[in-house]
This record gives structure tokens, C-alpha cells and sequence, in this order.
């Protein structure tokens, strides 16, 4: 079988190091910067950035609508921090204006572990992705405050916040497993690129 070919939405944020993540599981990657550079990846990872640039980014890139009409035609999309705000129904706190592309059946609050200084690592248990516990970074990161009926609580915080979620094949997690070398995230966007997930 060949490589999955795998999207990175390329016009803020961490891109470097998801590609590195994803040309490790052996991932042909894209960067995606138009709509026609979207329409050949099976897989999409939405990246940490400011998610109110990113959001501006796409209308003025002409990609807001492509990326809703993808991610509703059920294009397997993997969302970090701000690729979570990005995916989410809803948003708390969002700035005039801020629009989301939408998918996941969730209220997010952007910001809601403070600034960059209070930024921290810990260790998670997500049963779906195996044993072992996941190695999650936190940067100015939001948190889920509401899960609606379609969508599936993945991770928790010890004291409850939830911190990643999945509906079909839309993933998010407010952290970044990139950053300290953790694939399952990718692994499992990569199954669902590959009809295996």
C-alpha cells in the first residue's frame, strides 16, 4: 500500500513539527496553502497557532469554504489547541468576528490555561489510543467545556477538564503531542486516512 498522503494546513503555526511526527509514520506530506492542494491529501492535520489568525487566514487564502465542505464530506482532520477551536461547533470567549469550520459537537473555551508562561507538560491516560499514558503539552491551550451527543470524550485532566475528543473522523486535542515526540495521535489519523480507523 502506498503512503497516506497527509495535509497540513500550512498558513500558521506548528507545521515543522507534525511533519516530522507524520513523515516518521511514514506519511507522504502536503502543505496546504489552496484549495487544490486540498483536494489531494486523504487525511488533514489542523495545527496550534492563534486560531483567530488561522481563521482569518482561510477566508483570505479563499480555503474556508473547501476546508468546511471537506471536513463535512468526511475528510479524517486532526486538530491541536488551535486546530481544536478551529473544529469545534462552539466557541467561548471567541474575538469579534472569529468563525470556526466546525464538525466537532463541542463548546470550547480558547485560552483557558492562561498565557504562554503557565504553559506545562504532563502525562494523560487515553484508552483509545492503547496503554501507556500520552506525553501532552500545554500552550496557551483551550479546554473542552461541552460535549454534545456526536462527539466522544478521549482524555481528561486529573481534576476533569476534558482535553481531547473524536466524532467519526475528526480528532482534537487541546495539548501537543508533537512537541514531545508522541505519535499515537498521528497513527490514528493515519488509520483513518486508510479506512483502517
Amino acid at each position: 500500500m502506498s503512503a497516506p498522503r497527509i495535509g497540513i494546513l500550512a498558513l500558521q503555526g506548528d507545521v515543522r513539527e507534525h511533519a516530522r511526527t507524520l513523515r516518521g509514520l511514514g506519511a507522504e506530506v502536503v502543505p496546504v496553502r489552496r484549495a487544490e492542494e486540498l483536494e489531494s491529501v486523504q487525511g488533514l492535520v489542523l495545527p496550534g497557532g492563534e486560531s483567530s489568525v488561522i481563521d482569518k487566514l482561510t477566508r483570505t487564502f479563499g480555503l474556508r469554504e473547501p476546508l468546511v465542505a471537506a471536513i463535512r464530506g468526511g475528510l479524517p482532520v486532526y486538530g491541536t489547541c488551535a486546530g481544536l477551536i478551529l473544529l469545534a461547533d462552539r466557541v467561548e470567549d471567541a474575538i469579534a468576528g472569529q468563525q470556526t469550520l466546525g464538525g466537532l459537537d463541542v463548546t470550547v473555551r480558547r485560552n483557558a490555561f492562561g498565557r504562554q508562561n503557565e504553559s506545562f507538560e504532563t502525562t494523560l491516560p487515553v484508552p483509545a489510543l492503547g496503554p501507556g499514558p500520552v506525553a501532552a503539552t500545554f500552550i496557551r491551550a483551550p479546554e473542552v467545556t461541552a460535549v454534545g451527543p456526536a462527539a466522544e470524550v478521549l482524555a481528561r485532566l486529573g481534576d476533569g477538564r476534558i482535553v481531547a475528543v473524536r466524532q467519526g473522523a475528526l480528532l482534537a486535542t487541546a495539548f501537543h503531542p508533537e512537541v514531545s515526540g508522541e505519535d499515537r495521535f498521528h497513527r490514528l489519523l493515519l488509520d483513518l486516512a486508510c479506512g483502517r480507523g
